[in-house]
């Protein structure tokens, strides 16, 4: 008998899904490949190893979730954040209560601004020296939540021309 593509496709992304999952539950991952061959549709087969894989992501990410937010919690991971929000804060309440300025002279709020966002460079290199070798993958992720925290403070200053 003949195996279509579909078939094919499901079978493979069924056993995909399965070495994604961790040694634990290796016994449910074997039981995803062999639903498949059971399935007498090759539709229904496709959505399910689609259903598979997607199961399967999250079983392999549940601890991770929880890792990353165990180091999200960190002074060193939440204060450049806070202090990013904080500079943001103070760019959009001066332009709030001023306007944009015309004048040469940056004003306090300008100076606070730099301090907040000088004053996490620190703090971002101490994170990442202390974390990336326990855990890269939610460090990462960290970064980039903070590094998304720093562009949206600093876009408002680009754009406006402050």
């Amino acid at each position: 008998m003949r195996t279509s593509i579909p078939r094919k496709l499901a079978t493979s992304m069924a056993r995909y899904a399965a070495g994604l999952l961790p040694q634990p539950r290796a016994e449910w991952g074997e039981a995803m490949r062999n639903e498949v061959d059971h399935i007498a549709s090759d539709f229904k087969a496709m959505t399910w190893a689609i259903g598979c894989v997607v199961a399967a992501f999250f079983e392999r990410n549940a601890d991770r979730s929880q890792t990353f937010a165990k180091i999200v919690k960190r002074p060193s991971a939440f204060l450049p954040l806070a202090m990013s929000l904080v500079a943001l804060a103070v760019v959009l309440f001066t332009l709030a209560i001023f306007g944009v300025p015309h004048d040469k002279d940056e004003g306090a709020a300008a100076h606070i601004w730099q301090l907040l966002m000088a004053g996490q460079l620190p703090l971002l290199v101490f994170f990442a020296v202390k974390w990336l070798p326990r855990a890269p993958k939610e460090t990462l992720c960290v970064i980039a939540l903070q590094m998304a925290a720093v562009l949206a403070a600093m876009a408002p200053v680009y754009f406006l021309h402050l």
